[in-house]
């Protein structure tokens, strides 16, 4: 039976990240997409408020909550700018889970409390020039030799990639099934920044989210040693779709703040602004685009929260979580529109924050899985084609407190 009351503690999380996000980002986000620039400090003032590690267990530096205060974090942060959530998505979602749940505990400790803490960031590298949706037609390898393995590669689209600390690199360990396009024969390492042969680069230009970094980067020859293998070699393919299953449901969280964003921008605007002699609230069909968008909300925020509690009882939930990001993301693209036009040509300019929820929603539908990969794999699952794996229990029980300390008090 699921519980839709919040606790007290996600109550409070809800707050502080919300306060936070107001106070701290919202005045000056319009400024950072101009410039299409990445406030690193950003990152400083989230640690302090242990929201990198919001659901990382307290042994391994983190705040010990649970997935439902991790949706709770990206609905709050995205709700003022995508950027702020895509944060969440690849240090926590991607990258850290991913530790926490395929990790040993030298590497735990060794990589993953750091981040916990945000004394280090951490990002995530699938994705290749030539290879996205079809990750075996990755060109990146690893070959051993002696005690370590050289690593060789080049991955794109990579948020965070010219800030973060730690990077999680996926590659083929075996030639033989990369020709056969065998995903048995991939493998993922851990990889530092001060890696000799490692560099990166940011990606400029880009139609949305350009107040978060995003670029690329690459390895030629770097040297990492055993013990940065993640998992058992051959185990790569299966350690990123578990990964991608975490980043969809941040992505379906995050998504669905755009949809209350682009749903109460447009209601002040309706209550402010008056055409033919009256408010345009009064207008039917303007009545008829927030109705949709508080529909599309309700549903997605519903969605989220089912994939969270799911994830919570170490239910099978990668079909709820397809669910819950595939039409969190669309409904957002659609309430961002709706926004625009309920804004008229207001909502064609920047002095008004509809136009940046369009422009940033947009990648959504296409990373941790394109609208028509989960629409095949909901398809899939209702014909039969397509079982649900057994999941495995990802964090310790959450404990409710009415006195937590770990995240900081507004």
């Amino acid at each position: 039976m699921i519980d839709f009351e919040l606790t007290e503690d996600h109550e409070a999380i809800r707050q502080t990240v919300r306060d936070f996000a107001v106070k701290e980002v919202a005045p000056r986000i319009k400024e950072l997409d101009e410039k299409q620039q990445f406030d690193r400090s950003i990152l400083d003032k989230m640690a302090e408020l242990n929201l990198l590690g919001v659901c990382i267990p307290e042994e391994y530096g983190g705040a010990g909550f649970d997935y439902i205060s991790l949706g709770l974090v990206c609905e709050e942060l995205e709700a003022v700018d995508t950027s702020l959530r895509v944060v969440m998505s690849v240090h926590t979602g991607l990258n850290s889970l991913t530790l926490y749940t395929w990790g040993t505990d030298e590497q735990k400790r060794k990589y993953l409390a750091p981040q916990a803490r945000g004394e280090k960031i951490a990002t995530y590298g699938l994705t290749e020039p030539g290879a996205g949706s079809d990750v075996v037609g990755a060109r990146s390898t690893a070959r051993r030799e002696a005690d370590e393995w050289v690593l060789n590669g080049e991955k794109m689209w990579i948020s965070l990639a010219d800030v973060a600390d730690n990077f999680l690199f996926f590659c083929w360990t075996d030639e033989e099934k990369r020709r056969k396009r065998d995903h048995s024969g991939m493998s993922c390492f851990i990889v530092e920044r001060g890696m000799k042969g490692f560099s990166s680069g940011t990606i400029h230009g880009k139609m949305g989210i350009r107040a978060g970094n995003t670029g690329y980067f690459s390895l030629q020859d770097v040297r990492v040693p055993k013990g940065n293998l993640i998992g058992e070699e051959g185990e790569g393919f299966k350690i990123a779709m578990f990964a991608l299953e975490q980043g969809r449901y941040t992505v379906a969280a995050g998504a669905t703040g755009v949809i209350r964003a682009s749903r109460d921008a447009s209601v002040a605007y309706a209550l402010e602004r008056e055409t033919f002699g009256t408010k345009i609230a009064n207008h039917q069909l303007v009545k008829q685009k927030i109705a949709e968008m508080e529909a599309d909300y309700e549903m997605s925020h519903l969605l989220w929260l089912r994939a969270g509690w799911l994830k919570n009882q170490g239910l099978p939930n990668a079909r709820a979580t397809s669910l819950a990001k595939w039409q969190a993301t669309v409904r957002s693209e659609k309430a961002a529109s709706m926004a625009i036009e309920v804004h008229g040509a207001n909502g064609y300019s920047n002095d008004y924050p509809v136009e940046r929820y369009l422009r940033n929603c947009k990648a959504a539908i296409i990373y941790e899985g394109t609208r028509d990969i989960h629409t095949l794999m909901q398809a899939d699952w209702a014909l039969g084609m397509k079982k649900e794996k057994p999941a495995r229990k990802i964090l310790p029980p959450y404990k409710p407190s009415d006195a937590r300390e770990t995240v900081a008090a507004t």
